[in-house]
């Protein structure tokens, strides 16, 4: 404030010139749209423990030999990240998240109406896939909406759907499988998904396609489109 003798202070706890901030952006609704794929996916991962008794008896097979259906879908997901980012690298990031959840929904429903064993492991191994494939580009996509400044609240907000799978999904999926049967957390699980494609398609932007680092340690494999290459590390 200026007079003609001089310049007054502004008022105490007013600062002239600049507007107030807030402490911390809110991130956008996709890291959110993301955050719920990851759990879907976290999920789907983990519940099939809590059912094999049912599947086992339905499907005349044994409880250990059913455990295959686990096993099956964590091999698929350690192929389907670094896989999936090849042959992915001309999709935009949208089309590839969408992609993801289509086989990942078309999956679940094979399993919730299928009826021999070979059948549900071919299609838990394919969904697995769809799984690796999904959490390869989600945590780019997810720091590319958030921008640097918050990209690793995105990146935490991401991973904790995976852990509140863990937490919420796996008990819940366990109990609508005692009331409902070993196939109704397959339905929801499909009908879920196919609700996510809907908001991906809405809420990430449409780009071209952009570099994308796969980590798994020791090995973290960075994929640019035309430049494949892997880059191997080692602990000192």
């Amino acid at each position: 404030m200026s007079t003609r003798g001089g310049t007054l202070p502004a008022p105490g706890g007013v600062r002239a010139g600049r507007p107030r901030q807030a402490s911390a952006a809110r991130l956008p609704l996709v890291v959110y749209v993301l955050a719920l794929g990851t759990f879907l996916m976290g999920t789907t991962e983990f519940v099939m423990a809590g059912l094999l008794p049912e599947i086992a008896g339905d499907l005349h097979v044994s409880v250990a030999r059913t455990g295959l259906l686990i096993t099956v879908f964590a091999v698929g997901t350690i192929v389907g990240a670094p896989l999936t980012a090849m042959l992915t690298l001309r999709f935009s990031t949208r089309l590839t998240l969408m992609l993801a959840l289509g086989v990942f929904a078309v999956g679940h429903v094979v399993v919730a109406v299928g009826s021999g064993f070979t059948l549900l492991l071919v299609a838990r191994f394919v969904t697995a896939i769809a799984t690796g494939a999904f959490w390869a580009v989600a945590n780019v996509a997810a720091t590319r909406a958030a921008g640097p400044a918050a990209s690793a609240r995105a990146l935490g907000l991401v991973g904790a759907g995976a852990m509140l799978a863990n937490v919420v999904g796996v008990p819940l999926g366990a109990f609508a499988g005692r009331l409902m049967g070993w196939r109704g957390p397959f339905w929801t699980l499909a009908a879920l998904a196919a609700a996510a494609i809907v908001m991906i398609a809405r809420t990430v932007l449409h780009d071209g396609p952009a570099r994308r680092t796969v980590s798994s340690s020791p090995l973290e494999i960075s994929v640019e489109p035309g430049r494949p290459h892997w880059l191997v590390s080692r602990d000192e």
